[in-house]
């Protein structure tokens, strides 16, 4: 969660301009992060596929980019977490969404769509729509979770939400707000039943080892908070079962810098570990268990069917700041009680969040195969219920958005 950036823009609304036809569609399209670059380059894919000629320009990252956007800034700009750790960047971002409302007002494209990054991108949408731009927000803010009044906020300032979880379109209904569950497309890059061995080959793991996946964040502040302790808690894991194997996938070259140094630090042995180039996805279907950070990676995880423990630790100011407003409406975190309505997974967030509790519920979760499967189980039922045509969802939405003869042309 960040600290919203919006108010300092007062540019007041215009008119929408006249724009002379187009032989191709103009989309622009911006995203924060490595998830929001995911789902940008494959909506980018199938929006080709119904048009061409289509051009795309905004921010993204290396899969938008391989995709064909016309990037004005790397999504990484966009990267910030924690209510007290945007403001030394406050002004670079204010500098930077001023610049995208600019082209993109000049542009006025067919549909500006903003990928999560909700902090960033929904101030800008609400500019955009009041210019006459028809504006797309992909990935619903939490709104079950944080405060759900502000689907109606939501709604001034996007004239399509596509939803990535079945619960969400009801409750944009009940404020008159335009919602589609398009699916989650991790859904459908993990099959319903998946298979340990080959991705245990692939990393040079033995068959009939135990292994646990460390995923400590994809962003260095996550590293930062929780690295040492996560190899901490595998050190102690490690020493309960000698012979235990360690999977540790960076998200990038920056992370994988830090999570190399931790584990000089913490001199485990050698041969019982591996620190990967990304293949998160690899990792996770070699695994028995994982410790991983609350987000995204929770969501992989229970797609890929691997018993987890999750755990979270945000900025202490932040923490204290979410609490003294009563920001938060929920006792769950993770995506998998979320989507359950229960306690499915272990959750050890902030104070609870220390090393020896992760040890006893890595350690209870690896000797127990009847907790296990309880979890795995209802992985399978909720992984039926995120399909909803992912990419190809979204586009179409989309597209009957931007050629329906009603709204801002």
């Amino acid at each position: 969660m960040s600290a919203h950036p919006g108010s300092a823009d007062h540019s007041s609304p215009s008119a929408a301009p006249h724009v002379p036809a187009r032989a191709s569609r103009l989309f622009v399209l911006v995203a924060g992060e490595a998830s929001g670059d995911l789902l940008g380059a494959g909506l980018i894919e199938a929006l080709r596929r119904r048009y061409p000629q289509a051009r795309f320009c905004g921010v993204g990252g290396p899969r938008m980019l391989a995709a064909g956007l016309e990037a004005w800034y790397p999504a990484e700009r966009l990267s910030v977490m924690g209510l007290v750790e945007v403001l030394p960047r406050l002004v670079e971002l204010l500098r930077l969404r001023g610049d995208v409302r600019r082209r993109s007002l000049a542009l006025h494209p067919d549909a500006f769509i903003g990928i999560d990054a909700p902090d960033f991108n929904l101030g800008l949408e609400r500019k955009l729509k009041a210019a006459g731009i028809r504006t797309v927000h992909y990935v619903s803010p939490s709104v079950w979770a944080w405060r759900e009044g502000r689907a109606a906020r939501l709604g001034r300032s996007a004239d399509l939400v596509l939803c990535l979880f079945p619960m969400e379109p009801a409750i944009y209904a009940r404020y008159g707000v335009a919602a589609h569950f398009v699916g989650h497309p991790l859904a459908d890059a993990f099959p319903l039943v998946t298979e340990r061995a080959p991705a245990r080959a692939a990393l040079g793991l033995a068959a009939d080892a135990p292994v646990l996946a460390l995923l400590p964040g994809s962003r260095l502040g996550e590293i930062a908070r929780l690295g040492s302790d996560f190899l901490a808690t595998a050190a102690q894991a490690m020493a309960s079962m000698p012979n235990l194997q360690l999977v540790i996938p960076a998200a990038n070259a920056e992370c994988r810098s830090a999570l190399q140094a931790l584990l000089d630090a913490a001199a485990l042995p050698a041969a019982r570990w591996r620190l990967l180039d990304g293949d998160a996805h690899t990792a996770l279907l070699a695994c028995d268990v994982v410790l991983l950070a609350s987000g995204t990676a929770a969501l992989e995880a229970m797609l890929a069917k691997r018993p987890m423990v999750v755990a979270y630790r945000i900025a202490p100011w932040t923490y204290r700041l979410v609490r003294w407003l009563r920001l938060m409406r929920t006792d769950r975190y993770s995506l998998p009680n979320i989507l359950a309505g229960r306690a499915l997974v272990p959750e050890l967030m902030q104070e609870a969040c220390t090393v020896p509790a992760l040890t006893r519920a890595v350690l209870d979760l690896l000797g127990d195969a009847s907790a296990r499967s309880v979890q795995v189980q209802e992985f399978e039922r909720l992984h039926r219920l995120l399909h909803g045509g992912g990419s190809e969802a979204a586009a179409a939405a989309i597209a009957e958005r931007i050629e329906s003869p009603a709204g801002p042309a």
